[in-house]
């Protein structure tokens, strides 16, 4: 890139950080760096990786977040930050954040989620649920349930956790389906992370079964390239085993590297896939 280039892309952040309350449009802000709207996107997306009304959603969400912290109201926030009401606030937390804005500012408060152990391929596994979809799934380690639930709490604070085997038999059922056989039921995923996180693993939903790609390319396919340290990090956050494919990340030596729910198991998944793409 020209260093005339990074300097469009630098004054298009800054104005977009500066006028974020006025959600200026992509018109706008390819005028005011000097490029018709099409060439913008494409320097704006090719410097940033992501586009420039995503980046201006995450900047107003991150407002958002930080003015709920303050107890405003709803109707308050969407207003501050450009939005016409609390309608678009709605949408934007479920679109980037996977909850609601009253949900964020309880701190997922009167939430209940429904949890219980199953067997799958690769071992007891801890299920968890909300109404709306499965927000975790953890093979179990050496720290057994405990573990486990602990990183569940920690995850949804303020939820109510409820034990309840009926109700998170069909989600283990649709799991072992598609693990033994590639098909089963549409699983719907409430992911709960920052936008960073979020794109991270929407990137690993795009790595095919029974390949494996280094954190340098997955950097690379969520739109961050050279972005490998917080890439790393992201990965070791999945909430959702295998599901989001995280075993399928492995270091730009071949070598297999570390898996939150143990090495041995990563290999083990990673030869099944193979074996069964074969």
């Amino acid at each position: 890139m020209s260093s005339s280039d990074y300097s469009r892309v630098e004054r298009a952040i800054r104005f977009l950080a500066d006028h974020a309350e006025e959600q200026p449009s992509l018109e706008r802000v390819a005028e005011e760096v000097g490029l018709s709207p099409f060439h913008f996107q494409r320097l704006f997306q090719r410097w940033a990786g992501v586009s420039p009304k995503r980046f201006l959603q995450v900047l107003t969400l991150a407002e958002a977040k930080r003015m709920l912290a303050e107890s405003r109201s709803l109707l308050e926030v969407s207003h501050a930050v450009g939005l016409s009401g609390p309608g678009r606030l709605h949408d934007l937390f479920l679109r980037l954040e996977r909850m609601t804005p009253g949900e964020y500012k309880a701190q997922a408060e009167g939430l209940m989620i429904h949890w219980g152990v199953a067997e799958t391929s690769f071992g007891p596994a801890l299920f968890a649920a909300l109404d709306r979809g499965l927000c975790g799934l953890a093979f179990l380690q050496d720290e057994g349930l405990d573990g486990a639930l602990a990183e569940l709490r920690a995850r949804w604070p303020g939820a109510r956790l409820e034990r309840g085997e009926a109700l998170i038999r069909p989600y283990a059922e649709a799991f072992e389906a598609r693990m033994r056989h590639g098909v089963g039921q549409p699983l719907s995923l409430v992911l709960k992370g920052t936008p960073f996180q979020l794109r991270t693993w929407e990137a690993l939903l795009r790595v095919p079964p029974g390949q494996a790609v280094s954190y340098r390319d997955l950097a690379t396919l969520s739109g961050a390239p050279g972005a490998m340290r917080a890439v790393g990090t992201a990965v070791g956050q999945n909430p959702i085993a295998w599901l989001i494919p995280c075993h399928r990340v492995i270091q730009a030596t071949g070598a297999l590297g570390q898996y939150h729910w143990g090495a041995p198991r990563k290999q083990a998944i990673l030869a099944f896939e193979r074996a069964r793409t074969a």
